[in-house]
């Protein structure tokens, strides 16, 4: 999102005020950065993601998610498409262009349900994981959770 100076910003949101849940998909937490365009949206992942004890940094849009990883070198990214400034796919073609941040997972969350958006985002852009809206809390924790129990 731009402010009123033009900057790009992030908004950081934390567990630090949630007690770690014990669950059979817990991991060490970590640090996570979600892009998407809508708050409530990263307002909701947050509040899943911090039953494991992850902290979650939101970026409004593609442009602050780039900047936000760079900054703040996530364990995971959870990344959705659409978005109107820079879309997830163009977000995670310079992902993938960038020594730093080609090596981040990611986990795309979308709206875009069509087989074929699958098949593009795990076998062509190799994805870590893709799941669709609406999805339930724990198969966003076990996707985590799988991912960086690697």
């Amino acid at each position: 999102m731009v402010d009123t100076s033009g900057r790009l910003w992030y908004t950081e949101i934390g567990a630090q005020d949630h007690e770690t849940e014990k669950s059979a998909v817990a991991v060490r937490p970590r640090k996570i950065i979600c892009i998407e365009d809508e708050p409530e949206m990263i307002d909701l992942i947050r509040v899943i993601l911090s039953h494991d004890g992850h902290q979650v940094i939101g970026a409004i849009g593609g442009r602050a998610g780039l900047e936000a990883m760079r900054a703040d070198k996530p364990d995971l990214v959870v990344l959705d498409l659409m978005m109107p400034d820079m879309d997830g796919w163009q977000a995670h073609r310079q992902m993938m262009a960038d020594e730093e941040l080609k090596t981040i997972p990611v986990v795309v969350v979308t709206a875009k349900a069509q087989s074929i958006d699958r098949v593009l985002g795990l076998h062509v852009a190799e994805v870590d994981d893709y799941i669709t809206k609406p999805f339930g809390p724990d198969e966003l924790r076990k996707s985590v959770a799988r991912i960086l129990g690697r």
